[in-house]
Parts: structure tokens; C-alpha cells; sequence
């Protein structure tokens, strides 16, 4: 089992920057990929960004390449989302996930509580 929990969001002007954080619990970290995911209001659920067991490997969404970035730390069990040139439409709940396998599938196995990114124009 593992619970994840995000933080590191709020307000911010439009090309501003926040980090967002997701601690996870217990001793398995290592042993799952990690994904960004975000929904804003009256949207699906969409992808962010994924980075593998050891951090060497990532991907993003087309949205957000180039001004993101993923990466992990096993030492401190976290993965942080690093965001950059923020627009208006990046607005949503940012989501953190575990995964098993890599890619991510489909079905991830542990989801955080989310964590509210608002973008002012």
C-alpha cells in the first residue's frame, strides 16, 4: 500500500512558477513510476507527466513539454512537479499517481488527494 499526498499548490500570475510535491509513504517507492495528472472544472482527467523507477526516463504531454518537469527523489520518497511559464489553462487539480509499470497504464494503482493550481491572467 502506499498514500500519497501533494502539496506546493496556489495562486500564481500567469508566467509565474510553482513546485508541487508528493510525499509517498512507505518503503515501496522505488518499486513504482510516478505520473502528474490535473482536471480542471468540467474537464477530464488528463496526463501531466511520468518518470520512471530510477528517474532516468520521462515523458510529458505536448501541453506542457518544455515548461514542466518531473523528477524524483527515492532518498526522500517524493516526486516533484516543477512548473514553469504557468498559463491561465493550466488551471486544475493536480493529481499525483503510482504505477507499477512504465509507461503508465491505464489503471495506476495509488492516487493522492489532489492539490488546487489556480493561474490568474
Amino acid at each position: 500500500q502506499v498514500q500519497l499526498v501533494e502539496s506546493g499548490g496556489g495562486l500564481v500570475q500567469a508566467g509565474g512558477s510553482l513546485r508541487l510535491s508528493c510525499a509517498a509513504s512507505g518503503r515501496t517507492f522505488r518499486n513504482y513510476a510516478m505520473g502528474w495528472f490535473r482536471q480542471a472544472p468540467g474537464k477530464e482527467r488528463e496526463f501531466v507527466a511520468a518518470i520512471s523507477w530510477s528517474g532516468s526516463s520521462t515523458y510529458y504531454a505536448d501541453s506542457v513539454k518544455g515548461r514542466f518537469t518531473i523528477s524524483r527523489d527515492n532518498a526522500k520518497n517524493t516526486v516533484y512537479l516543477q512548473m514553469n511559464s504557468l498559463k491561465p489553462e493550466d488551471t486544475a487539480v493536480y493529481y499525483c499517481a503510482a504505477d507499477r509499470d512504465y509507461p503508465l497504464t491505464l489503471s495506476l494503482d495509488f492516487w493522492g488527494q489532489g492539490t488546487q493550481v489556480t493561474v490568474s491572467s
